[in-house]
C-alpha cells in the first residue's frame, strides 16, 4: 500500500527547509539546504528552487517512508513581489519531477502567520533582518511594511542595528545624540568606526551586517538611555504595522515570530506596552511554531479540504497539478 504524505518547504534568505510527513500528522523526515533560492530579471528562480528542493524532498520522502507526495506547500521569501514566474511555474515543476498533484504557494509572511496563529483571525509580526506584519480576518490578508532595508522594515534587525551604529557615530563625532557604549560596541565589533563605510557599502549582505548589531545595542540597553531609546521606538514602528493590519474583531489575537525577539526583554517590554496601548482588544499570544509549521498545517488542511485561508495571487495561491 502506497502512504501518502505531504511536502512542506520554508525558502528564505539563508536556504530552504524541508518536511515530510505523512498526512495527517507531524513530520517524519526535515532537511535543509545552506543556498538560497536565486532571485534575477524573473524574480524566484523556480528552476534553481527545484534543483535545491528536488532531492531534498527525495530523500525526505524515502527516510519517512512516504511513497507519493500528493500535496506540496512553498512558502517562499519575496513572494509577494518577486514570485510571477513561481506562480507560472513551479505547479507544474512539482508535478513532473516529484508527482504533486496539489500545490499551495504561499508568502513567508503567509507561512509565518499560519505557524505562528493557525487559521483564525488576528495579525502577527514577522521580524528578523526585515519586518513585515501580515493580519487577515480570513476574508483577505493585509500586510505593512516588509519593504526592505532602504524603504522600511522599520523596527528590524537592520533597523535597531544601523540607529545603534547612527549613535556610535555621532558619538565619535561629539554631536549630540550619541552613545559611548555603542561606539565602544562598535569598535569591537567592526574596527575603527572612521572605517565603517568602506566596509559596510560595498558589501551585498548590508541588511544582515546591520542587523548582527543589534543584539550589541540589546545588550547596552540596560545602562544606556540612547540603546533604551532606539529599542523603544522599534517597538513603536513594530506596532504600528501591527495595528495597520490587525482586523476588526472583537478579541483578535497577535503573536511575534523571528528571530529578532531573541533580544529579549529590552525589546519585548516596549513592544508589549506599545501594543496594549494601540491595540488594547487584542490578546497577546506566543507564537505555536514557526514558517515551515505554517507550511506542515497548510499541507494537512489542503490535503483534508479544510483550508480556510483568503486566496490572493500575491499572498497565498492553491492550485491542483495536471489531472486533478
Amino acid at each position: 500500500m502506497t502512504v501518502r504524505g505531504y511536502l512542506a518547504v520554508d525558502s528564505g534568505g539563508s536556504g530552504l527547509r524541508v518536511a515530510v510527513g505523512v498526512l495527517g500528522r507531524e513530520p517524519a523526515a526535515l532537511r535543509e539546504s545552506r543556498e538560497p533560492v536565486r532571485t534575477g530579471e524573473r524574480g524566484i528562480d523556480p528552476g534553481h528552487l527545484m534543483a535545491e528542493l528536488a532531492p531534498l524532498a527525495r530523500a525526505s520522502a524515502a527516510e519517512a517512508g512516504v511513497g507519493e507526495l500528493g500535496t506540496a506547500v512553498v512558502g517562499a521569501a519575496g513572494f509577494a513581489t518577486l514570485g510571477d514566474a513561481l506562480r507560472a511555474e513551479l505547479p507544474g515543476a512539482l508535478a513532473r519531477e516529484l508527482g504533486v498533484r496539489h500545490v499551495a504557494l504561499a508568502a513567508d509572511a503567509v507561512a509565518a502567520y499560519v505557524g505562528a496563529l493557525g487559521p483564525r483571525p488576528g495579525a502577527v509580526l514577522a521580524a528578523g533582518t526585515g519586518l513585515i506584519a501580515v493580519g487577515t480576518d480570513l476574508k483577505a490578508w493585509r500586510r505593512a511594511d516588509g519593504w526592505g532595508h532602504l524603504l522600511g522594515d522599520c523596527g528590524s534587525g537592520a533597523w535597531i542595528g544601523r540607529a545603534g551604529l547612527e549613535a556610535a557615530l555621532r558619538a565619535h563625532d561629539g554631536r549630540d545624540g550619541g552613545s559611548a557604549p555603542l561606539l565602544a560596541c562598535a569598535e569591537e565589533q567592526f574596527g575603527p568606526v572612521s572605517k565603517l563605510p568602506g566596509r559596510l557599502y560595498p558589501r551585498s549582505d548590508r541588511p544582515a551586517v546591520l542587523a548582527s548589531f543589534a543584539p550589541r545595542v540589546a545588550t547596552c540597553a540596560a545602562h544606556d538611555p540612547v540603546a533604551a531609546g532606539i529599542l523603544r521606538t522599534a517597538a513603536r514602528h513594530m506596532a504600528e504595522s501591527a495595528a495597520a493590519v490587525c482586523p476588526a474583531d472583537p478579541a483578535p489575537r497577535v503573536a511575534f515570530t523571528g528571530g529578532l525577539f531573541r533580544l529579549g526583554e529590552p525589546l519585548l517590554t516596549p513592544l508589549r506596552e506599545e501594543l496594549a496601548s494601540r491595540l488594547p482588544h487584542a490578546r497577546q499570544v506566543p507564537a505555536e511554531g514557526d514558517p515551515l509549521h505554517g507550511s506542515v498545517r497548510i499541507a494537512n488542511d489542503l490535503a483534508a479540504g479544510r483550508l480556510t485561508l483568503p486566496g490572493e495571487p500575491t499572498m497565498f495561491l492553491a492550485v491542483s497539478g495536471p489531472g486533478e
